[in-house]
């Protein structure tokens, strides 16, 4: 009575279901790693976040490439703001998803080099095209206290890099960029300002990477699991539907049968 499962019908679906279970569990472990990653990620930033200050200068240099592992680290650095080579960031949102502008400022250090600062988050004017209403940097020497963040690319942040911009507006806070136009070395990567806080009507600062939340990749690697698991479970479910259903076909044939004999 199984032999039903070897008709063309039947064969494909099986065949389709061997294809489901290793797909499934193939997904399930896609989201097992991004929770690894995320819960990873979450203990770095903890760590860097929580970590005693370190001067910016022992950990970056120019030309220097952040590695994963300094991303979110706490760093000072002591020089003065270089307003006439600030610019400002587009398209960047704030702590309640207002769009506006990052506020980049060197700090040219003693030693003759510059680091970039990203003060913060301020809104736009009425012309996008404008240069934003911008608080100025404090003047004289600051020491500031931020989070060292890697170079921003087009193919780490997903932001196309454009180019015809107004004048002192960027897309992307990347040191070998501004090195350019300031003609001075310029320390890898970026400082992100946490201290001092800005007073009243002073760039919004730029709030902490989230590093409490852990989404829901595992309980979407348990459902793919399940899933999974599923797919034998309804194929013996449907192949013992069948079975019953012919054997009660046939048994009404039969008894048919006799009765048109009669």
């Amino acid at each position: 009575m199984y032999r039903f499962v070897l008709t063309r019908q039947w064969v494909c679906l099986t065949l389709v279901a061997l294809a489901l279970i290793p797909a499934m569990i193939k997904l399930g472990f896609w989201q097992f790693h991004r929770h690894e990653h995320r819960v990873a990620q979450n203990e770095l930033i903890e760590k860097n976040l929580r970590a005693q200050p370190v001067p910016l200068t022992e950990v970056t240099s120019p030309g220097h490439v952040v590695p994963r592992a300094d991303y979110w680290r706490a760093v000072t650095a002591t020089g003065t703001y270089d307003s006439a080579h600030e610019v400002v960031v587009r398209m960047r949102t704030s702590g309640d998803d207002k769009v506006g502008f990052h506020v980049v400022t060197p700090l040219l250090l003693t030693d003759g080099r510059a680091v970039l600062v990203n003060r913060g988050w301020v809104p736009g004017g009425g012309d996008p095209r404008a240069y934003p209403p911008v608080p100025a940097a404090p003047s004289g020497e600051v020491t500031v206290t931020g989070r060292l963040k890697a170079d921003e690319t087009s193919g780490g942040s997903g932001i196309k890099d454009r180019k015809g911009l107004p004048d002192r507006q960027v897309m992307l806070i990347n040191s070998g960029q501004q090195a350019q136009s300031l003609g001075r070395p310029v320390l890898g990567g970026y400082l992100e300002l946490t201290a001092p806080v800005p007073s009243d009507g002073g760039p919004e600062p730029v709030p902490e990477a989230d590093h409490d939340s852990i989404g829901a990749h595992m309980a979407y690697a348990v459902q793919w699991w399940l899933f999974a698991s599923a797919v034998p479970v309804g194929w013996i479910v449907l192949v013992r539907r069948e079975k019953r259903d012919r054997e009660e076909a046939a048994a009404a044939s039969a008894a048919r049968e006799p009765a048109t004999a009669a």
